[in-house]
C-alpha cells in the first residue's frame, strides 16, 4: 500500500457530521486552516495541521488552495444518445417546439449501439469528475422497452455508483397505458433488477398519476429497491405527498410546493432534491430552497444531467445557482451538494459513507483553484477544480495543482 500526503491546504471544509450539530450546513461551516490529509489504500488515514503531518510515500502540496469533499450528484440521466439542442433553442426563443421531447431521445437511444452509449456515458462521468464530482447516480428511462432498459441499466452500472430504474418516465408513443404499466412492473422490472438499487417514477400531469406512481413504487419496493420520485416539477401534482407517504429516499424537482408539502418534507426523512440548472434551462420557477431549509427539511442539490432540460454535469454550477438565485447560504449549498446528496442515495452511514472527509472514510475530495470555497459562487462560471481524488485515485481537474499561490 502506498500513501499520499496532501498538504498546504489553506482552507479545509471536511464536512464531517461529527464536527457539527447534525445539520449539513453546520458541518459545512466548520473551517480549518493550514491543514493536511493523508490518503492510503483509497481511504483517509489522517487529518490535521500540516505542521504535524506524518510521513507518507508521496507528497502533494496544494499551495494554500481550498479543499472540500467531492460532490455527490444524486440525480442524472447519463445514458442516452443524441441531443436536443434544437428544442432548447426553440424554448429559449419562446417558440413551441414540435420535436418529440423525451421520445426524441428514446428513439436515438434505441438506435445507438452499446459501445456508443457506454462511451458517451463514460465521457460524461469523466467530465463530472474533472469538475469535482466523486459519487454519481444514473437513471435508465430512455429505453422504455424491456431490451433497451436492460441495456441502459447494465451500462449505467458500469459507469455510475448508484443506478435507478426509471421505466416509468413516460408512456411511449403508440403504447396502451395499462399495458405499459404492466410491462414496467413486470418483465421490465424483472430484467433490470440485478443492475439497479432504486426505482423512480415521473409523477406529473402528462406522465403518471399518484395512484399509478404508487403502484409502480410499491412493486419496486417488493422487489427490494429503494424509492425515488420525480415530483411537483410542473405543478402541485401529488408527488411530494406520495414520496413522504411511502418513505422515499428523495423527491426530486420540488418546484411547486404547498405549505403542506413543505411541512410534510420537514417532518419526514425524505430528501428534497433540487435541480437548479433544470429550473434555469426551462425558465421554470426555482424550487423554494429557502422555505424548505427554514422549515427544517433536508435538501440535496443535483445536476439532473440530461439532453433535454439540463445538459450540464457541473455541480459547481448547481452550488453557485442555489446561492445566487435560491437564497441559500454558501454553507447550506455546500452541504446540500455533498452530505445531502449522500443521504438521498442512502450513502450517508457506515464506513463507506460519502460526502465528507473523515478518517476511515473514502478518500473522495477536491481541491479548487481558490483560497476559499466562497469563490465557487463568487467567481460565477469560472472552472475552479484543480485536482480530484476519487477513492484515493488522483485525477487532474479543469486547472492543475501547481506551485504556491
Amino acid at each position: 500500500m502506498t500513501s499520499e500526503l496532501i498538504t498546504d491546504i489553506g482552507e479545509l471544509r471536511a464536512m464531517d457530521p461529527a464536527d457539527a450539530d447534525g445539520s449539513d450546513a453546520a458541518a459545512a461551516s466548520v473551517v480549518r486552516h493550514d491543514q493536511a490529509v493523508v490518503v492510503e489504500d483509497g481511504r483517509v488515514a489522517w487529518i490535521g495541521p500540516a505542521a504535524d503531518a506524518p510521513a507518507a510515500d508521496h507528497r502533494t502540496s496544494v499551495g494554500g488552495r481550498a479543499c472540500l469533499p467531492g460532490w455527490v450528484d444524486s440525480h442524472t440521466h447519463l445514458v442516452f444518445a443524441g441531443d436536443r439542442a434544437t428544442e432548447f433553442v426553440d424554448r429559449m426563443a419562446g417558440r413551441p417546439y414540435e420535436a418529440g421531447g423525451i421520445m426524441t431521445t428514446v428513439a436515438a437511444t434505441r438506435d445507438a449501439t452499446d459501445d456508443e452509449l457506454s462511451r458517451s456515458a463514460a465521457a460524461l462521468v469523466d467530465e463530472a469528475v474533472a469538475q469535482g464530482t466523486t459519487t454519481i447516480e444514473a437513471k435508465t428511462g430512455y429505453g422504455l422497452d424491456v431490451d433497451t432498459e436492460l441495456r441502459l441499466a447494465r451500462i449505467a452500472a458500469q459507469v455510475a455508483d448508484v443506478v435507478t430504474f426509471l421505466g416509468a418516465h413516460v408512456v411511449p408513443s403508440g403504447v396502451d397505458r395499462r399495458t405499459y404499466l404492466d410491462l414496467v412492473t413486470g418483465p421490465m422490472l424483472d430484467a433490470v433488477r440485478p443492475h439497479v438499487g432504486f426505482i423512480d417514477v415521473f409523477c406529473e400531469s402528462g406522465a403518471f398519476s399518484p395512484d399509478e406512481s404508487r403502484a409502480v413504487l410499491l412493486t419496486g419496493r417488493a422487489a427490494g429497491l429503494g424509492l425515488r420520485v420525480h415530483g411537483n416539477q410542473l405543478g402541485e401534482t401529488g408527488g411530494v405527498a406520495l414520496a413522504v407517504e411511502l418513505g422515499a429516499a428523495s423527491v426530486d424537482h420540488c418546484n411547486h410546493l404547498s405549505a403542506a408539502d413543505v411541512d410534510a418534507l420537514a417532518g419526514s426523512g425524505t430528501i428534497a432534491t433540487l435541480l437548479p440548472a433544470c429550473d434555469l434551462s426551462t425558465r421554470a420557477p426555482f424550487a423554494p430552497a429557502r422555505a424548505l431549509v427554514d422549515a427544517g427539511a433536508r435538501i440535496a442539490l443535483a445536476s439532473n444531467c440530461n439532453p433535454g432540460t439540463s445538459f450540464t454535469s457541473s455541480m459547481q454550477f448547481q452550488v453557485a445557482t442555489a446561492v445566487l438565485q435560491q437564497r441559500l447560504t454558501l454553507e447550506e449549498a455546500l452541504g446540500a451538494a455533498t452530505l445531502g446528496g449522500a443521504a438521498a442515495l442512502g450513502l450517508d452511514t457506515g464506513t463507506d459513507a460519502v460526502g465528507s472527509i473523515r478518517v476511515g472514510g473514502p478518500a473522495d475530495l477536491q481541491v479548487i483553484d481558490a483560497p476559499t470555497a466562497a469563490h465557487i459562487p463568487y467567481r460565477i462560471g469560472t472552472p475552479l477544480t484543480a485536482a480530484v481524488w476519487r477513492r484515493g485515485r488522483r485525477t487532474t481537474g479543469v486547472t492543475a495543482v501547481g506551485g504556491p499561490r
